[in-house]
């Protein structure tokens, strides 16, 4: 029987479902638009519920993100809803079209390689048990550019507190210049 805990997260308009079987076998993926995800039907049904901006899945957690204008009570009822009369026929090992760099397989260069495994150790953690993530897109110089995941699109603290956090773990362990700016 499919089990869910709701949690809240930092950003007041996202929530994480934690499922006891997984959603995503590998890697992470968010979905902002139905044509991102057509070969997806579970997160299809999910971006189409009126209000739901995004959609990110992490393993057995599935982060909602929604616009703000409607009430967590009757999202939470049509999510799981959905979740529980899609699971069956859901497949955790898609492949992610057209989405995140690392999953996509594309190689990402040797810089961000470096700097992915160095999220991979220090940030990515957290923001994950937030029902977020960060993905590495371009080093051109000394400037980085990010994009935020999951519960940390458009959450306060992650243009805040999150990016200096970030932007001091990379300077101490990539290089001491570094900027990180956001997409």
């Amino acid at each position: 029987m499919l089990q869910f805990r709701i949690q809240s997260t930092p950003n007041p308009l996202a929530r994480k479902y934690i499922l006891n079987q997984d959603l995503k076998k590998e890697g992470r993926v968010s979905y902002q638009k139905p044509s991102e995800c057509r070969h997806v039907p579970l997160a299809e049904g999910l971006i189409n519920i009126e209000g739901v901006t995004q959609v990110h899945f992490f393993e057995n957690v599935l982060t909602v993100t929604q616009d703000g204008a409607h009430e967590w009570s009757t999202l939470d009822q049509k999510v799981q809803s959905l979740v529980q009369n899609k699971i069956g026929s859901h497949d955790c090992g898609f492949e992610n079209y057209p989405e995140t760099t690392k999953e996509s397989g594309a190689a990402l260069s040797p810089e961000l390689a470096i700097i992915d495994e160095i999220l991979d150790r220090t940030i990515r953690p957290g923001l994950q048990m937030d029902g977020g993530d960060v993905e590495p897109l371009d080093l051109d110089g000394h400037i980085l550019t990010v994009r935020y995941l999951g519960a940390c699109g458009g959450c306060p603290s992650s243009v805040t507190g999150t990016l200096q956090a970030i932007t001091q773990v990379l300077r101490d362990e990539f290089h001491n210049e570094l900027e990180v700016v956001v997409v």
